[in-house]
């Protein structure tokens, strides 16, 4: 397991209050002290601001199953993955967290007891958001033209049941959840640009596929001077397991391409105001593996963004599925400063130790 240097902004000293006695009341010195005071005070404030630095963090930890309240279960009994993956969130210690993989249940009690999991480990998670993905969704169509319905295939993004597979957003900062934008029902065929006139799909599939998979996100978390920091969040399907048409390589594609368009203002909702990142699963390595890397290689080179390029024991992959890749980034905006990044591997020959959890640092001034 890689060790993650520098601390993040809850870790961080915050600065000692000015003296004062035991009745709250400050120490007596006449007109020269408070002459002096206020000196030292004009000065303070001619210094300039001491950067904090937050850490976003996201992670595949394969906590998934193969049917409803089964994940739910293993975190009551602290299955041993479970407690492995609370071991290596708890030793990078992010202020936000994207858990992908995870199963959504209608009540949120899998992602409550993690998140008391995590806080027993010493790492509280107050705010959260998951609202319900499309994994697992079913669509009421026959969606891949197999001659039957209700399958994991028909659903808006694959899945045996509701909700399997899907997206949490945990984090010590409050999330604006009101102001969030959720894009999972966002059509593909609405896409500007979108590869979806050649993936076969019949007119009534055509009309109501949607674009996200998982779903895509635009989560407001309030910095400690009150702006919004815009995380664009999603999980995109692996361009993999399709057939001649590569529709499961086109949607991959335009699920990243989301992103471009909606940083170009090319969608009914407008562009978010900077600061924002752009984090989550692509499933879709630069250079390595099946898929259509136009518009993951626009995203990477985009001067609106910083590719901080994490590298970990594998260098810079995130993934091993017969061969390292790049599958998961983190993607600020090019306001913000990096300080720091790295991807951490967790230990164990099993299903979860495939995936690895990335984490960018970003200075708050």
């Amino acid at each position: 397991m890689g060790i993650p240097s520098g601390k993040p902004f809850h870790a961080r000293h915050r600065g000692r209050p000015d003296r004062a006695d035991d009745r709250g009341q400050a120490p007596r010195g006449g007109r020269r002290r408070s002459a002096a005071g206020l000196i030292a005070a004009l000065c303070l404030l001619t210094r300039p601001a001491v950067a904090e630095s937050l850490r976003l963090a996201t992670w595949d930890a394969g906590l998934s199953r193969r049917g409803p309240g089964l994940l739910l279960s293993d975190i009551d009994k602290g299955d041993a993955q479970v407690r492995a993956a609370v071991a290596l969130i708890a030793g990078v210690r992010p202020d936000v967290l994207l858990l992908t993989g995870f199963d959504w249940d209608h009540d949120g009690m899998a992602l409550a007891a993690f998140a008391a999991a995590l806080k027993a480990a010493g790492l509280g998670y107050p705010h959260r958001y998951a609202p319900r993905p499309n994994a697992g969704m079913q669509s009421g169509l026959d969606l891949d033209g197999n001659g039957r319905t209700g399958e994991p295939r028909d659903a808006q993004g694959y899945g045996r049941f509701t909700g399997q597979g899907g997206m949490a957003l945990l984090s010590r900062l409050p999330l604006r959840a009101e102001a969030a934008r959720d894009f999972s029902a966002f059509l593909w065929a609405d896409l500007p640009g979108s590869l979806i006139d050649g993936a076969g799909l019949a007119p009534k599939v055509r009309a109501a596929q949607r674009l996200p998979s998982t779903g895509h996100w635009d989560v407001p978390v309030v910095l400690p001077s009150g702006r919004d920091l815009h995380l664009l969040a999603f999980a995109a399907t692996p361009p993999l397991f399709d057939g001649p048409e590569d529709r499961n390589g086109r949607r991959n594609r335009d699920e990243t391409a989301f992103w471009l368009r909606y940083l170009d203002g090319a969608l009914p909702e407008p562009p978010p105001p900077a600061p924002f990142a752009i984090l989550g699963d692509a499933d879709l390595d630069p250079a390595r593996g099946e898929g259509r890397r136009d518009a993951l290689a626009a995203l990477l080179s985009d001067p609106r963004l910083h590719d901080p390029q994490p590298a970990g024991d594998r260098g810079t992959a995130t993934a091993v599925y017969g061969a390292p890749l790049r599958l998961d980034y983190i993607l600020p905006s090019a306001d913000l400063r990096v300080t720091g990044a790295a991807v951490v591997w967790p230990d164990g020959p099993d299903e979860a130790a495939r995936r690895a959890l990335v984490w960018v640092d970003i200075s708050l001034p």
